[in-house]
């Protein structure tokens, strides 16, 4: 395998580790943001279902992008291919539901906290574009030779 697929898969599996863990750890776990999510008091039920809808998802996409890079069955390079539109669909989706009339990117109780912006600008759409930019980064290196 050259030098270039092996960066390519090496970048999707990044992205698939963090596709699996990532949710999880950033809406439940960690302290400062969890509190936004699934720790936060003035949350409906349903809004934190969706939340954990949302974790879980990503667990799995995450996981069976994972899956198709190890997998022995298949042609290689398809799997890879299809592991990187598995894992666009969570990072995609925030661009989407940004879209949608009466959403927010954060709650309005924390629009000032640290934990939503780096340098400037918000960081679900900051991770869900550097994401985005790594699968895309993985395709072009794993691309055919002309």
């Amino acid at each position: 395998m050259s030098a270039r697929k092996k960066a390519s898969r090496l970048l999707v599996g990044l992205v698939a580790g963090g596709t699996t863990v990532g949710a999880l750890f950033v809406d439940a776990i960690l302290p400062e943001t969890a509190r936004q999510h699934m720790r936060n008091p003035h949350w409906p039920a349903h809004a934190k279902f969706h939340n954990a809808q949302y974790i879980v998802m990503s667990a799995v996409l995450g996981s069976v992008g994972l899956r198709l890079l190890s997998s022995p069955n298949g042609n290689p390079d398809h799997n890879r291919v299809i592991a990187t539109a598995i894992l666009s669909v969570p990072y995609v989706g925030m661009f989407g539901a940004a879209a949608f009339p009466g959403t927010a990117l954060s709650d309005e109780e924390f629009s000032d906290s640290p934990a939503n912006r780096v340098m400037g600008v918000e960081v679900n759409i900051l991770s869900a574009s550097i994401c985005l930019a790594v699968l895309g980064t993985s395709l072009a290196l794993g691309r055919r030779a002309r």
